[in-house]
């Protein structure tokens, strides 16, 4: 099982490429930075947590292990 640590700086990681992501996707689809980097922030709040969530459920299930 892996530390919660581990698991925030991989959520962290991940949620910056997300970030940057989105800000483009955003900026593409509305036109506007600053639509666009709002629409990401919260779109990386949301997912952080959820990731998080995620990440530290499946860390309990013991299935598909090599214990």
């Amino acid at each position: 099982m892996e530390t919660r640590r581990r698991s925030v700086v991989k959520a962290i990681v991940w949620n910056i490429i997300g970030l940057a992501t989105m800000t483009l996707v955003g900026l593409a689809a509305t036109g506007s930075a600053a639509i666009g980097g709002t629409l990401a922030v919260v779109n990386t709040a949301i997912g952080f947590t959820m990731y998080i969530l995620y990440e530290r459920l499946w860390a309990g299930i013991r299935w598909g292990r090599n214990v």
